[in-house]
């Protein structure tokens, strides 16, 4: 092994649950490793949809995706969270000491009291448009994902989809490009009804601007290496019409995968991991989970669900690192304690 590390506490996954994970650690005393196998914190946030927009966040009436992960990880800096980026997790098993052993892909061996699995969806790929041979323009106005929003305006963009993902960019998109059409496949959609009722205003409103179409994706016209349009036709016919576009997002949800995980010996429940709602922790005693990774009675897969989950989950590890520990609520207004670990006055 290249490097071996005794930790409290591993976390797998530098996500928004996984980074939040480390500030409830902290506020406890108790310092945290992150492993993620991408190169940079931020998880689905940073490597899907760092501008996606997010309206659900407490007291962020909108916060860019990217922009949450900067303040998460503004707020973590106190605690110092030490990062293993670029690497998997590819062994987990339990010593005799009742420590675990955690193997990553760089030969980096942790030796821990107990782990947090924060990973997501695991490994996660975008659901492709499966039309034959168009995955070659990819490198050029095919796109699952945004980076730059600027890239789109006063452009002829379609998006594909009828989830929360396509809803947003409907709506982010369409004050910068010149049209947007959306192409779904039934007339439900599985946003959130707000974000429909929006969708459909600015369709009845601006109709030269805003298209919603329910069509079947039948083939694509090309020109000059680049998609000029998108062949659709109605369901039950075989009647095709063309759409012309500059630019087509695809936004058909993520492919999970769990990876690893799903060979820890953990139980697994349709590729998700069962969690009490005490402590979140899994039927391995001294692993837990949060965010969407993990299932329980009336789980929501939102950021802050995760986050709470995220609280729950330090107190019991910090019970779990020492049984005979007095756990008193300290609020970070009050508390010296906290103001000391924070690296605050706590005069404001």
């Amino acid at each position: 092994m290249n490097i071996s590390i005794n930790a409290d506490a591993v976390i797998v996954g530098a996500g928004p649950c996984g980074l939040f994970q480390v500030f409830e650690l902290g506020l406890l005393g108790i310092d945290a490793h992150v492993v993620d196998a991408l190169p940079v914190i931020g998880g689905q946030c940073t490597a899907l949809y760092p501008e996606k927009p997010i309206y659900d966040i407490p007291a962020l009436p909108i916060v860019g995706a990217a922009e949450l992960i900067n303040q998460l990880a503004e707020q973590i800096r106190p605690f110092a969270p030490s990062y293993h980026l670029g690497q998997q997790v590819v062994e987990l098993q339990r010593r005799d000491d009742g420590r675990f052993r955690l193997v990553t892909s760089a030969d980096t061996e942790f030796v821990a009291k107990t782990i947090v699995i924060a990973g997501g969806l695991g490994s996660f790929l975008p659901r492709p448009l499966r039309l034959p041979d168009i995955a070659r323009f990819e490198a050029a106005n095919l796109h699952y994902k945004v980076a730059d929003k600027e890239r789109f305006r006063d452009k002829q963009i379609i998006i594909l989809g009828g989830g929360d993902s396509a809803l947003d960019w409907v709506l982010a998109l369409f004050d910068i490009a010149a049209t947007v059409t959306l192409i779904h496949r039934r007339e439900e959609f599985r946003a959130a009804p707000a974000s429909v009722t929006k969708m459909k205003q600015l369709a009845a409103n601006d109709p030269a601007r805003m298209r919603i179409l329910v069509r079947r994706v039948t083939g694509f016209e090309e020109q000059g290496g680049s998609l000029s349009g998108l062949k659709v036709a109605e369901f039950g016919s075989t009647d095709e019409s063309v759409i012309a576009l500059d630019e087509l997002l695809v936004f058909y949800g993520l492919s999970p995968n769990l990876g690893p995980i799903a060979d820890w010996g953990l139980e697994i429940d349709k590729r998700q991991i069962p969690v009490d709602t005490e402590k979140f922790q899994t039927s391995e005693p001294g692993i837990f989970a949060v965010g969407d990774i993990n299932t329980y009675p009336g789980k929501k897969k939102l950021i802050l669900s995760g986050f709470h989950e995220a609280a729950l989950a330090a107190f019991a590890i910090q019970k779990h690192l020492d049984p005979n520990a007095k756990q008193r609520l300290q609020y970070t207004t009050t508390s010296p304690i906290m103001h000391k670990r924070l690296g605050v006055d706590g005069s404001l």
